[in-house]
């Protein structure tokens, strides 16, 4: 049996759990780490946490703009304050205070964005975040990332306790494999390359790089046509650099994401190449402008043409 988003043998956690895990750990030896939450202890996976470093842990309640001022606040008096509540309500319903107390007040809190993309599924439309890199995109002095595995995650938590710079950080819900053992370099702003390829380049972000690196398995056993896959963890900055290497071989490129076709990840790989006079063949893959099926996380994947044979398909229609 072919893999699948659904039967991807997985070695991992979910990279929620590997968030909380590791600000777990580095709290041990920095008392300065602060945790604000809007009544999402338990979906951040951060009871632990709050048992073991009680004083170290804030509940604000279902207020989001209250929670991102709360930490505003706290990081201008130089506390590592990590804001977490659900990614679709966090960057709607505060993004004044994301947009001014936080990015313009230069306060570096680290915004957590929980339950990201679809990864409420059924809930509908209300509770997918399908505008986050869009929006926080346009706001100055803001890194916007989505790490795809464990690894990724790990690293962009301690990343951003030594950044003085403010941090968006999304997370989705479901258990992602370790993508690479070969690759273990992470810096923000900086793309990893998760698979080689001489063909097409794919580049996802966040939870569709698994299905990114399955779907170029595919096309190397059954087309052999060779991918490389990248992870664009950081959404912005963007790598640049890497984008003008992948865009310079002339290879066709796709970029996948869990977000809106609009003002996300591809759009901003397109801006780029059109502005420096690339031609290279590009398609978007994402949820298109509409409102989202009801459904799963993988059955959402699928309808939209981010899964393993929606890629792998469209790669072929581009790709030769």
């Amino acid at each position: 049996m072919d893999a699948t988003i659904e039967n991807i043998a997985v070695s991992q956690r979910a990279n929620l759990e590997v968030f909380s895990g590791t600000l777990q750990q580095l709290a041990k030896t920095d008392r300065d780490i602060i945790v604000v939450t809007s009544d999402s202890r338990g979906s951040g996976k951060l009871v632990p946490f709050g048992q073991q470093f009680p004083e170290q842990i804030i509940e604000v309640g279902i207020a989001e703009q209250n929670l991102v001022g709360v930490a505003a606040g706290l990081a201008s008096a130089g506390k590592k304050v990590f804001a977490v509540s659900p990614a679709c309500f966090l960057t709607a319903r505060a993004l004044e205070q994301i947009k001014n107390d936080v990015a313009y007040s230069d306060n570096p809190v680290k915004l957590i964005g929980i339950s990201a993309g679809v990864s409420y599924g059924a809930l509908g439309s209300t509770h997918h975040s399908l505008h986050d890199f869009a929006v926080l995109r346009t706001i100055n002095n803001l890194m916007v990332v989505a790490p795809a595995d464990n690894f990724e995650t790990e690293q962009a938590i301690v990343a951003a306790v030594e950044t003085d710079m403010p941090v968006y950080i999304r997370f989705g819900k479901k258990t992602m494999p370790l993508l690479s053992e070969d690759e273990k370099t992470f810096e923000f702003g900086k793309g990893r390359i998760v698979r080689q390829g001489n063909d097409i380049t794919i580049i996802g972000t966040g939870e569709t790089v698994a299905p990114a690196l399955l779907a170029a398995e595919r096309l190397e056993r059954e087309h052999d046509l060779s991918a490389t896959v990248v992870s664009m963890h950081t959404i912005k900055p963007l790598d640049y650099d890497l984008l003008r290497k992948i865009a310079a071989t002339g290879q066709p490129i796709i970029t996948v994401e869990e977000h809106s076709i609009f003002g996300g990840l591809g759009e901003a790989c397109a801006s780029f190449l059109i502005q420096n006079n690339f031609c290279n063949r590009f398609k978007i893959i994402g949820i298109p402008d509409e409102y989202t099926v009801t459904g799963s996380q993988s059955e959402i994947f699928n309808h939209y043409g981010i899964s393993e044979e929606g890629i792998a398909a469209t790669a072929l229609a581009l790709g030769r």
